[in-house]
């Protein structure tokens, strides 16, 4: 195949080629490999990639796209490589920094002798919004307020390494630099057994060491959890990722609580104590208390605990005021100033306006630099000043000269090239970043990163937020290929084993409640419509299915305005109908969306696809047998998510809830439904029987067993009592009885007997009462409105189940409150 690549520019460094055109030797191998694949064989590995990606569910949110949470995470085909003598140097350089920048939090956080000796703006420091002054004097264990570091790395034209970025705060990307090493090995395993990449597991190793042996924990065994924003953070997925690979619960704010200075989970069998939090959340939103009042997603009263010596935050609170980039300059003279020695990895260029001589300088180089705020306050973007007129830039030079301590100039970063493949073989800006963490003998850091991809080929910035792929990054030279495997830390016997989940929080098993009621409520609203539009297709009389038009506007699914062709379409697709079909499958994958550690691959990748297709639905003018067609793959789609809940979950309290949710919902659908048929005159009726079977998925085992018509008898016997039937009000009612009765047991809460004892007056209805032979139509009526009375108070018992499931274990109100509540 040509090479389109082989001429690269002077003006910056091209990863593969050197300047005459020749490969690079460390690349010699992946360009023979390129050399030999077509463009038919690479294109179907990338999108076997994307394939990957998209079926693992690996996403980031860019804010204001329109795909929301559900873009795709974008990962390039060929990797960026490193020789092993190269990333030597760089991964020596990136723990020296880190070392440096942990030694200048412990000082700004304590005595402040370089401030006090001017080696350190004290403007840069009190200025910038993540200096916490209720920080000052705490020391976290260990002396460790850096437990994971990242630098963001531009290569020059000569070749070197630059630092354009300490990330101090709570950096993000390295659960993505794993992913996509399992995705891309996948997809080029000979090459990367060929190459003997290092490998990343060790980093994440050394990561749940140190956290377990810094946590303050005695004598208990340290629970540590992650702490997210939520799900519409950029990076949630790889907050789900890092939990899973790392065994940490996964927990937001409202999850944990703080008691005489000490942090508990909130868990669905009481309080756990937590001591050590992984926090991804930003510095001053993590406790509403003492920093950012506002703020909705914090603990209140953490910062106490940790004052407190009670519980380990990684990284430690107030350490995102490292990264001005004011403070890039001043940095080689404190390393030298602390430890004697220079630094080995040296920043980009960068002049902090709050002095005069670099405010000069700065000003008299306007339109070559880079202008950046110094602190996150400052709400501007980042200016080129060669992008500027003159009068733009004597403006931005007035700007700069009143508040000079609010700005900083730095040198552009001709950002190195490498090939990516996107159709052809291209050439596209690259940045790294790099990760350390913390260990006991010092930070080591992971033989790998994150490259990230520009998406123009003339960007001078690389961002993910501006719609950036990502490279996974090859360290090559490792003797022999050994597989990535996560070692244990300890010696597990049968004293240690567990059999369900001792940390699992009581809002994951609320969304795991409520996502199955949407589950069963999204059901019957399909198979209702279903019924309802295949009918209307027909062209039957409207008179032989008015009584299930009568259940839909009873059950809110259809609105009450408008011809019934439009009352239909609406039902299925107007988001803005709060009861529609589209409405419960957004409400259904949002509950998704908070238990997603908890569901399987392939439940997840099915949830995407069906809530991909509704949306495709929405945003088109579709006919009816169109979404007729849609109703049937719904309807599949959904008893397929029924087993991957009853195959693929274990069978924990997160489990048993979500059946209860499902249980409840049915029950409710079944017994409001088969009310509401009872009460019209739809009961006499073959074509009302008919469709009600079907509503209750229920056709084929009546054909089977009668080979006749539908009838009113061997219809209610089926639907209502018999035990067998698992779309039988009895079946679910006594298994219900039976969920509810051993969660009070299991918690010592009082059992409630009404459900009990309405299952009782369901398992002793006569149907014989129903025999026209021994009653007239009259007498029949009144026995089916007594039915239909039954069976109301069936669905009000189990609503009410509900509502106290909801106050007992997802508020935590006690049974004496709960009088209180409902008062």
């Amino acid at each position: 195949m040509a090479d389109p690549l082989a001429s690269p520019s002077p003006a910056s460094y091209h990863e593969m080629f050197a300047a005459d055109g020749s490969v690079r030797p460390h690349w010699q191998r992946l360009h023979q490999h390129l050399q030999r694949s077509g463009p038919t064989q690479l294109a179907q590995r990338q999108a076997q990639l994307a394939r990957h990606l998209q079926e693992n569910g690996v996403t980031y949110n860019i804010y204001a796209d329109p795909d929301g949470t559900d873009r795709p995470w974008e990962l390039d085909l060929l990797p960026q490589l490193i020789p092993a003598q190269e990333w030597q140097a760089l991964a020596a350089g990136i723990a020296q920094r880190a070392h440096l920048l942990n030694a200048v939090l412990a000082d700004i956080y304590g005595p402040q002798r370089l401030i006090g000796e001017g080696l350190l703006p004290s403007e840069l420091v009190f200025g910038h919004n993540n200096f916490l002054w209720p920080c000052q004097g705490i020391t976290p264990p260990g002396s460790t307020f850096l437990h994971v570091y990242a630098a963001d790395l531009a290569r020059g034209p000569d070749g070197r390494w630059w630092v354009t970025a300490d990330r101090t705060q709570a950096p993000s990307g390295a659960g993505f630099a794993l992913e996509n090493r399992t995705l891309v090995t996948r997809t080029l395993p000979d090459l990367y057994r060929d190459l003997h990449v290092q490998h990343l597991a060790g980093f994440f190793r050394n990561l749940q060491q140190s956290l377990l042996r810094l946590a303050p924990s005695g004598q208990e065994p340290p629970l540590v959890v992650l702490l997210t924003p939520g799900r519409f953070n950029e990076s949630y997925f790889e907050h789900l990722f890092l939990a899973r690979q790392l065994g940490y619960p996964l927990v937001e704010g409202s999850d944990l609580t703080v008691r005489d200075a000490t942090v508990y989970l909130k868990t669905l069998g009481g309080l756990r104590r937590v001591h050590a939090i992984m926090r991804r959340l930003d510095d001053d939103f993590c406790d509403p208390l003492e920093l950012r009042t506002d703020s909705a997603l914090g603990v209140p009263g953490l910062l106490d605990a940790v004052r407190q010596g009670r519980v380990l935050v990684a990284n430690a609170l107030g350490s995102g005021v490292l990264e001005s980039p004011g403070l890039l300059g001043f940095l080689p003279a404190i390393n030298q100033h602390l430890f004697g020695e220079a630094l080995s990895l040296p920043s980009i260029a960068t002049w902090w306006c709050g002095e005069p001589p670099a405010l000069e300088q700065a000003l008299a180089r306007l339109p070559e630099l880079l202008i950046k705020p110094a602190f996150p306050s400052q709400s501007f973007a980042a200016l080129f000043g060669r992008d500027l007129d003159e009068a733009a830039r004597d403006a931005l030079a007035g700007r700069i000269r009143a508040r000079p301590y609010a700005y900083v100039a730095q040198e552009l970063a001709q950002l190195s090239q490498a090939p990516v493949w996107q159709g052809t073989l291209q050439a596209r800006p690259i940045g790294m970043r790099v990760y350390a963490v913390a260990t006991a003998d010092g930070y080591r850091v992971l033989s790998g990163g994150l490259t990230r991809v520009a998406a123009l080929a003339d960007a001078e910035v690389v961002s993910m937020q501006r719609g950036g792929a990502s490279k996974d990054t090859w360290v090559l030279g490792e003797a022999a290929p050994v597989g990535e495997q996560w070692q244990a830390s300890r010696a597990l016997g049968v004293a240690d084993l567990i059999r369900q989940d001792p940390y699992l929080p009581s809002r994951v098993v609320e969304n795991l409640f409520w996502f199955g009621r949407y589950c069963e409520r999204c059901d019957t609203s399909a198979r209702l419509l279903r019924i309802l539009l295949s009918r209307y297709l027909d062209g039957e009389h409207p008179s032989t299915w008015q009584a299930a038009v009568a259940l839909a506007e009873e059950l809110e699914l259809l609105p009450p305005e408008g011809t019934l062709a439009e009352r239909l379409r609406a039902a299925l697709l107007d988001a803005d109908w709060a009861f529609s079909l589209r409405a419960n499958l957004q409400r259904l994958q949002w509950t998704a969306a908070q238990v997603r550690g908890k569901l399987s691959r392939e439940n997840w990748q099915a949830l995407v696809e069906l809530q991909h297709e509704a949306q495709a639905l929405g945003g088109q003018t579709v006919d009816f047998g169109e979404l007729l067609d849609f109703l049937n793959r719904l309807v599949m789609s959904l008893a397929a998510l029924s087993g991957f809940a009853l195959d693929d979950m274990t069978r924990d309290e997160g489990w048993r809830f979500l059946m209860i949710g499902r249980r409840i919902e049915r029950l409710q659908g079944l017994s409001l439904s088969l009310a509401s048929f009872l009460r019209g005159p739809g009961a006499f009726d073959q074509a009302g029987l008919e469709w009600l079977l079907e509503l209750g998925n229920s056709s084929i085992t009546y054909r089977s067993r009668y080979l006749a018509v539908a009838q009113l008898i061997p219809v209610l016997d089926l639907l209502l009592l018999d035990q067998q039937n698992p779309h039988a009000v009895l079946f679910q009612l006594k298994l219900l009885v039976r969920a509810l009765e051993r969660s009070s047991d299991e918690f010592g809460s009082p059992p409630d007997p009404t459900l009990a004892l309405l299952a009782e007056r369901l398992y002793h209805f006569d149907l014989g009462s129903l025999e026209h032979a021994l009653f007239g139509k009259a007498s029949v009526r009144a026995v089916l409105d007594g039915l239909a009375e039954l069976l109301g108070e069936i669905a009000k018992a189990s609503l009410q189940a509900s509502e106290r499931l909801a106050l007992r274990h997802f508020v935590h109100v006690d049974d004496i409150s709960q009088q209180t509540v409902s008062a």
